[in-house]
């Protein structure tokens, strides 16, 4: 038995259509998934924190808290994330650590500036605060400012690596040889409480807290201003360039959440409040206004 010509051919050309079927099937461009459909699949996303309280830190027994983080917690459990997993980072690692994926969101209460914004994406803020300096007690260098610093060049400044304080230091006209840079808080006021540093600056929740907890130290009064600009700043939450999706998404329920009865009662034990509720959006502070 044997087939005709035209069969075999039909069979062929069956075949060949068959193949090229496949063929484009295969090269149809498939559906990568972003970090929120991963995030809302999986019920849980990572989050980056530099150990700052109050705006980001663990608690004795490990647990994840701070402005940042319990606003975090709260916004995305409303877009149905309930697990929230902090990684601790030095404050100077986190924007490379969320472009290198160690964590999907940073927690970290970061001022949002056009430098940051070139990088990463940022919510729209959810705090404003000012600066502030931890001196000895009894302030006996009579430190009130950035300026403080500036005129007197026995003097030497603590800020913490990879945070504003040390632009700021720069901007007031602080000598670079003045300027000490350290990992973290408890770093800097180890270095006030040994001498090694006349004063510690960063912003004025951060030094109430530190010299609450620590001893022999003290808050100077809180200020607003650095050569004569608005040194207020506004933190806000880090997203990835291409996250896009997750960052409408935690807008969006962060916008009518913020200033809530839910949202004060939430941050006023961790010394924030309605006087901290932002008064500048993303867009004006990525254009440095």
């Amino acid at each position: 038995m044997f087939k005709s010509t035209t069969s075999r051919r039909a069979v062929v050309k069956a075949a060949a259509f068959i193949a090229l079927a496949a063929t484009s099937m295969t090269s149809l461009p498939v559906h990568a998934e972003t970090t929120l459909e991963r995030a809302k699949k999986d019920g849980y996303i990572r989050v980056g924190f530099a150990n700052e309280a109050p705006f980001g830190f663990a608690t004795p027994d490990g647990k994840l808290t701070g402005e940042a983080p319990e606003v975090a917690k709260a916004v995305l459990a409303k877009m149905g994330i309930k697990q929230v997993d902090g990684v601790l980072t030095e404050f100077g690692s986190l924007i490379p650590g969320l472009k290198a994926g160690r964590f999907d969101i940073i927690a970290a209460g970061m001022f949002i500036n056009p430098k940051r914004c070139a990088e990463i994406n940022f919510s729209e803020p959810s705090y404003g605060i000012g600066q502030a300096m931890l001196v000895l007690k009894g302030n006996p260098k009579g430190v009130k400012d950035y300026s403080s610093i500036k005129d007197n060049p026995d003097l030497k400044l603590a800020v913490m690596a990879g945070a504003v304080e040390g632009g700021y230091a720069k901007d007031a006209g602080v000598a670079a040889d003045q300027i000490v840079s350290l990992p973290d808080q408890s770093s800097l006021v180890a270095a006030v409480q040994a001498g090694r540093a006349d004063a510690a600056a960063l912003t004025a929740l951060s030094i109430a807290d530190m010299a609450k907890k620590a001893d022999g130290v003290e808050s100077t009064k809180p200020f607003g201003e650095v050569a004569g600009k608005s040194v207020k700043g506004h933190g806000g939450f880090g997203f990835r360039k291409e996250d896009t999706d997750l960052l409408e998404a935690f807008n969006a329920e962060l916008k009518t959440f913020l200033g809530s009865p839910e949202h004060i009662a939430l941050v006023e034990p961790l010394g924030f409040g309605k006087d901290y509720l932002p008064n500048k959006t993303t867009a004006q502070l990525c254009a440095g206004e």
